[in-house]
């Protein structure tokens, strides 16, 4: 499978080390990384993946207004929350938002993996 034809991640993430695990830990997918939630929603708008992994808390607004916002124009993406936003509102107003997955940091990358493995496969096909 060439490159081109891997899946493609976006990730929304304020913390480089953050982003630098996820990409290190997932690198047969093609991960698209943001660092805020304006970076986010410009890339969601601008092309296509296979997944969105939110952080609940971004410098600029919250991952479950992104997660609303990219509910209005692709309902079929699915949505993992990786976050240190542990209430169990948090986690309720993220899945009400439309996400399929909420995962509570810090995330085990088997657990992560197989999130992503079971979300990426799930998402509808584009006819």
């Amino acid at each position: 499978m060439g490159p081109q034809n891997r899946k493609r991640i976006l990730l929304v993430e304020d913390h480089a080390e953050s982003r630098e695990l996820v990409e290190f830990n997932l690198k047969e997918y093609a991960v698209i990384c943001a660092s805020n939630f304006d970076e986010g929603l410009t890339l969601a708008q601008q092309q296509k993946f296979d997944l969105f992994i939110l952080d609940n808390w971004l410098p600029d607004r919250s991952g479950v207004e992104l997660c609303r916002i990219i509910r209005e124009f692709d309902p079929h993406t699915p949505i993992l929350f990786c976050s240190s936003a542990a209430y169990g509102r948090d986690i309720s107003e993220a899945m009400h938002a439309g996400a399929q997955k909420y995962l509570i940091k810090p995330v085990s990358f088997d657990d992560l993996k197989r999130a992503v493995v079971q979300l990426i496969s799930s998402k509808p096909r584009e006819s």
